[in-house]
């Protein structure tokens, strides 16, 4: 590498450096703000003083705006986080999350818990954790005993009959539902929202989402060498099917234990990971850090709107829908995209 190309590697990478903190200082201002942003005493920004002298407003920040927020910040990571993920390992642009069975076992298992098991929402919470892994694991062994195509191959049809299994569960669950009572809270769950969080809700998924955060945030490194065919990410000293599992694993068991929490969530992991790809290219040393950043930004800015702008709250998966295919239609439609994993 001539002295000259050294320098524009050098200089590109602190631009990048400098990029990624300018986003975690945004976000830091953006949840600063969002604590006194609501609807109490009136809609908008309320006074910093008031927390010392309200004491139910002090309770309502910290009680159910913080956890809120939280879980809000950890959702959009994790699910931004876990498409560049699956994008990158399965070279193609398009998957997301709710790939592997992971969002349709959630949403199968709280509808079961809902028309089956009384409906109580820890019950809700463990059925939808339950089946996300389960869909998973149902995933990963048909693929196993497929005898068609490569590796990602088999896991992609494996991922695609095993989600449609859960959907067509959860349409004979909502068909013998009762319409009046557990209708209604069956489509309220598959909405999204972040209005049920508490701190013992977010206590208790918060090991597993910060353990797979962790995994994900050391394995960059890696992850552009496992991007590559088998035969040249072995050369290169990986061991592909192994770490290809650590990683998979690693982005799914965080996504199973938020979406157990906020109901199903789309769009996020698909379109943060191409808007990093604009700023940063394909580097995960540095694109994953600034997608878990962006995605962060993006979730909880649609979930002060989704809190703030009527009376009624607004389900989270609404807003991120209606955003999101925008910005994808925006992105997919400009001149300079690039169509590159």
């Amino acid at each position: 590498m001539s002295e000259l190309t050294l320098r524009a590697v050098i200089a590109r990478n602190a631009r990048r450096q400098r990029l990624i903190g300018l986003l975690a200082a945004g976000l830091v201002a953006l949840l600063a703000l969002s604590i006194l942003l609501g609807r109490y005493p009136a809609p908008g920004l309320m006074p910093w003083s008031r927390l010392q002298e309200d004491e139910l407003a002090a309770r309502l920040v910290l009680n159910l705006r913080i956890p809120r927020l939280l879980a809000a910040l950890l959702l959009g990571m994790t699910l931004s986080a876990a498409g560049m993920v699956f994008q990158l390992l399965f070279s193609n642009p398009l998957v997301e999350p709710g790939f592997l069975a992971v969002s349709p076992g959630a949403a199968f298992g709280a509808a079961f818990a809902i028309v089956l098991l009384g409906g109580g929402a820890l019950m809700t919470q463990a059925s939808a954790a339950a089946f996300a892994l389960a869909g998973l694991g149902f995933s990963y062994l048909m693929a196993r005993r497929l005898r068609f195509g490569g590796w990602v191959l088999r896991l992609v049809l494996a991922g695609i009959a095993v989600s449609a299994l859960f959907s067509a569960g959860v349409g004979l669950l909502k068909y013998i539902a009762d319409p009046l009572t557990q209708l209604p809270e069956i489509t309220f769950w598959l909405l999204g929202s972040l209005a049920s969080i508490t701190w013992p809700k977010l206590l208790s998924v918060l090991p597993a989402v910060m353990l797979g955060l962790c995994i994900v945030l050391l394995f960059r490194w890696r992850l552009n060498v496992l991007s590559l065919n088998e035969e040249t990410a072995f050369s290169l000293g990986a061991a592909p099917n192994r770490e290809r599992l650590v990683l998979i694993v690693a982005a799914v068991v965080p996504t199973a234990a938020l979406i157990s929490i906020s109901g199903m969530v789309s769009w996020i992991g698909l379109i943060v990971p191409h808007i990093t790809r604009r700023l940063f290219d394909a580097d995960t040393r540095f694109g994953l850090p600034a997608t878990m950043l962006i995605g962060g930004i993006f979730t909880v800015l649609c979930d002060n709107t989704a809190r703030v702008s009527l009376a009624g709250e607004i389900p989270l998966g609404i807003l991120t829908s209606l955003l999101g295919a925008l910005i994808f239609l925006g992105l997919m439609t400009a001149q300079q995209f690039r169509s590159q994993p």
